[in-house]
């Protein structure tokens, strides 16, 4: 489960990410030159990159931690499943 400071932190990331994001639009817009235009997407890429970071990270803090003190062997395998899923999908970064 997020905390209040986790969400508030990720929330005004995706506020940042989404002004990026409407900034492409405008550049496309504008015919920009394609470097600049693929450098913003770049940008945008970190920057959804560490918004994931944080949502893993809390994760793993709170419903991971929790999972292995519980003692259910079900429960923490679960959770392992669940994070060896997470990482090969987004390449553990």
């Amino acid at each position: 489960m997020l905390n209040e400071e986790t969400k508030t932190r990720a929330r005004a990331r995706l506020r940042r990410i989404e002004g990026q994001v409407q900034g492409l639009q405008r550049m496309l817009d504008n015919d920009a030159y394609c470097v600049d235009i693929l450098l913003q997407i770049s940008a945008v890429q970190g920057a959804l990159d560490q918004v994931q970071r944080l949502l893993l990270g809390r994760h793993i803090e709170s419903c991971v931690a929790d999972a292995i003190r519980s003692g259910s062997r079900s429960e923490r395998q679960q959770k392992i499943d669940e994070l060896l899923d997470v990482f090969s999908r987004f390449g553990g970064k």
